[in-house]
C-alpha cells in the first residue's frame, strides 16, 4: 500500500512538472499583447479636417468653412494684372498701378512658396470685382510689413478704383504707426492698437465685426483692441479694397492714403473668425 501511494505521488508530481513546462513554453512563444486597451473617439473629426501648417492651408480651409468673399495669396510675379482668388468664389482681384513682386528674407508665411506684393505708396493697390450690399458681419485680414507710418491696408468703399465717397470697415496705419480699425455709424467708430507696427517686420492683422461681437482688432494672433458696443457699420454698398482708398476724416489719418510696403495673403470673410482661427492663421505664417 505504501509503495503504491509513493508511486501514485510520483506520477502526480511528474504530471504537474509537465503541465508547468507547457505553461512556460506557451507564455514564452505566445504573441505579445498590451496590458491595456483604449478607445479613441473624435466627435468633431478635427483630426481629419485640420488645415495644413501653411497660410495657403489655413486660409484656404477657413475660406470654405467661413464663407470667404475672396482670398488672395498676392504672390503673382512682377507685372501681373490678376490677383487670383483661391477661395473657390472666382472673385479674382485686379492689380492697379505698378505691380512689383519680391521674395524678401524672411518672407511672411515661410512654408508657402511664392513672392510678396510690393506696394510703392503712390499707385499700387488691389481692387475687387463685385460690389457688396452692406456687409454687417465680416472679417478682413492681411500680412504686411512696412517702415512707413500711414496708409490703408484693407477696407470698404463706394468706388471700385477711384476715391470713395462712402468708406468704412477700414484697417489703416495712422501717422504714429498704430493700427486702426474703423467703421462709421453716425460718426467714426475706431479701435486702435497700443503698439506701433512700422518696424520692418512681418505682421498679421485681422479685424472682425458683427452685431453679436462688436469690433475686434487682432495683431499677430492676439486681440489688441476691441469694443463690444460698436456693432453696426455704415449702411452702404461698395467694394473691398487692398492697399488704398481715402481715409479722410478718420483719427490719425495721414496725408498719403496709399500703403507703402509689402503684403501677402489678403482675405475677407462674411463671418467672424474665432480667436482660435485667427491664432491658427498667424501660427501658419511663422
Amino acid at each position: 500500500m505504501n509503495l503504491r501511494r509513493l508511486r501514485d505521488g510520483r506520477v502526480v508530481a511528474l504530471v504537474l512538472v509537465i503541465a508547468l513546462a507547457v505553461v512556460v513554453l506557451v507564455f514564452q512563444f505566445a504573441p505579445t499583447r498590451s496590458g491595456f486597451t483604449a478607445v479613441v473617439t473624435n466627435g468633431t473629426n478635427s483630426a481629419g479636417t485640420a488645415a495644413s501648417n501653411t497660410c495657403t492651408g489655413a486660409v484656404g480651409f477657413d475660406a470654405v468653412g467661413s464663407s470667404a468673399v475672396f482670398a488672395y495669396k498676392l504672390s503673382e510675379p512682377t507685372g501681373s494684372t490678376v490677383a487670383a482668388d483661391f477661395s473657390g468664389k472666382a472673385a479674382n482681384g485686379t492689380y492697379q498701378g505698378s505691380m512689383t513682386a519680391a521674395t524678401p528674407s524672411p518672407n511672411a508665411c515661410t512654408r508657402d512658396a511664392g513672392s510678396s506684393y510690393v506696394l510703392n505708396g503712390s499707385t499700387s493697390f488691389v481692387s475687387t470685382p463685385a460690389a457688396q450690399r452692406n456687409p454687417t458681419t465680416f472679417s478682413e485680414e492681411v500680412w504686411f510689413r512696412t517702415t512707413v507710418a500711414g496708409g490703408m491696408l484693407i477696407g470698404f468703399g463706394g468706388s471700385q478704383v477711384s476715391v470713395s465717397g462712402q468708406h468704412d470697415r477700414q484697417v489703416y496705419l495712422n501717422t504714429s504707426g498704430q493700427l486702426v480699425f474703423g467703421t462709421y455709424s453716425s460718426g467714426t467708430q475706431v479701435v486702435t492698437s497700443p503698439k506701433t507696427y512700422t518696424d520692418g517686420a512681418w505682421h498679421h492683422v485681422v479685424a472682425t465685426m458683427s452685431a453679436a461681437t462688436g469690433m475686434r482688432l487682432y495683431v499677430d494672433g492676439a486681440v489688441v483692441a476691441s469694443n463690444a458696443n460698436y456693432t453696426a457699420p455704415e449702411n452702404a454698398t461698395g467694394y473691398w479694397r487692398i492697399g488704398y482708398d481715402t481715409i479722410s476724416g478718420w483719427p490719425g489719418a495721414p496725408s498719403n492714403y496709399f500703403f507703402t510696403g509689402s503684403m501677402r495673403f489678403a482675405a475677407v470673410y462674411s463671418s467672424v473668425l474665432t480667436a482660435a482661427q485667427v491664432s491658427s492663421h498667424y501660427t501658419a505664417g511663422k
